[in-house]
């Protein structure tokens, strides 16, 4: 076992799921005070050119970059630690899951676009009609992209937890988003990708042990 894998292994879930609760119940009272909080930020990241680029690049470009980037560790893994390979699978069945769960609360709640009620500049076009807001899509899947790529190499995880963050930031600045939809977004994508890593290899119970990833989560 790897010395990342035995670092792995030692950690416990109680700390994120605490965050990530945390971050799901903050939600509550952005909510309350949606209209006050989207216009501050939004205004904040229209207030320079430089942060209007940043707030752009954050809120499009770095999901895909993030992407590809546990992409690339996965084929690293691949070949250097078979059991952050295992973790990085496992999460990457959490962010299906995530984001499975987040298009559904959007289609039961929803939630118009801030850009669409609230009129004032803005540094990308308004999606249409029928694009619901709550929760954030983007926010989910950088919590839970970030949350995979942390589990399988822990050493990652604050540099991965401040990508997720300020994606989920610039959500709000280009004007897309209410920060009560982002916050809750990286709660549910970090919370489901810690349930399904930790509860998913208790299927070895279940499945043939000759699954060689189930074989190999039962190690991890």
């Amino acid at each position: 076992m790897t010395p990342e894998s035995v670092r792995a292994a030692s950690m416990r879930p109680v700390l994120p799921v605490l965050i990530a609760l945390g971050l799901m119940t903050l939600s509550l009272p952005a909510f309350v005070v949606r209209k006050q909080l989207f216009t501050a930020i939004t205004a904040a990241a229209d207030s320079s050119p430089a942060l209007t680029l940043l707030a752009v690049f954050f809120a499009d470009t770095a999901l895909l970059l993030l992407v590809l980037f546990t992409a690339g560790l996965a084929v690293w893994s691949w070949f250097k630690d078979r059991a952050a390979l295992t973790r990085l699978v496992l999460g990457g069945v959490g962010v299906l899951l995530a984001y499975a769960a987040s298009s559904t609360l959007k289609l039961v709640f929803t939630e118009a676009r801030p850009c669409q009620s609230i009129h004032m500049a803005l540094a990308e076009t308004c999606p249409p009609p029928g694009d619901w807001s709550w929760p954030s899509n983007h926010s989910v899947l950088a919590a839970a992209f970030a949350a995979a790529c942390a589990l399988a190499v822990v050493r990652l995880r604050w540099y991965l937890a401040a990508v997720a963050l300020l994606i989920a930031a610039a959500r709000v600045g280009v004007g897309a988003h209410y920060l009560h939809d982002v916050l809750f977004g990286l709660g549910l994508g970090l919370l489901v990708v810690l349930a399904t890593v930790h509860l998913l290899p208790r299927l070895r119970h279940v499945l043939p042990s000759s699954v060689p990833w189930v074989r190999q989560a039962g190690r991890r």
